[in-house]
């Protein structure tokens, strides 16, 4: 049981006991725990975390709007992971990122035409007729929404006197069901 335990680099080139157990082909124990690899490991797993942390504060950056996540994929089970598996993470990390500033660069270039559209709008309505533009797009939180509507009604509309109307935000919240009905509802 202590061979399990503690390798040495002698004991690498040593036939695997009757048992069977001992470490992977594939892996190089001691080169993973000592040597050149360690170092670069080491670096890999610095420029991970700095990577994982800027997907963070771009998820942040962009709280409100859906779709954006920043979990980051795990790369298998629990094991050292040799240099080139961290590369790998490193380099889904890179493409993830670069995907997400897309994103939010497509994001930030409609809003603001939305916004212009807006100005353009409040300074002639007659020119935006029924056009409706919302706070989400325009990247701002809440219910309310901005539509060009006749005043007056048909009149209005018949005389060319146009608005921009703003609307009062969220709708009311329902009263609560009593216990009967909410009973009723569910069977």
């Amino acid at each position: 049981m202590p061979d399990l335990v503690e390798r040495h680099p002698s004991a690498e080139n040593e036939e695997p006991s009757a048992s069977g157990v001992g470490a992977p082909p594939s892996i190089d124990l001691h080169a993973l725990l000592h040597g050149d690899e360690r170092l670069s490991r080491r670096e890999l797993r610095r420029q991970i975390a700095r990577l994982e942390g800027e997907l963070g504060e771009l998820f942040a950056s962009a709280f409100p709007h859906r779709g954006i996540t920043f979990e980051v994929v795990p790369a298998g089970g629990p094991r050292i992971l040799g240099a080139a598996e961290l590369e790998e993470v490193r380099d889904s990390l890179l493409s993830r990122i670069r995907d997400v500033r897309g994103m939010l660069s497509d994001i930030a270039y409609v809003e603001t035409k939305k916004r212009e559209l807006l100005e353009r709008m409040i300074a002639e309505p007659e020119r935006y007729q029924w056009v409706r533009i919302a706070n989400e797009d325009i990247g701002e939180p809440g219910c309310k929404h901005y539509h060009s509507r006749p005043r007056f009604g048909i009149i209005g509309m018949l005389l060319g006197w146009w608005r921009v109307k703003l609307s009062s935000g969220c709708p009311l919240a329902r009263p609560l069901q009593s216990g009967a009905a909410f009973e009723q509802q569910i069977t």
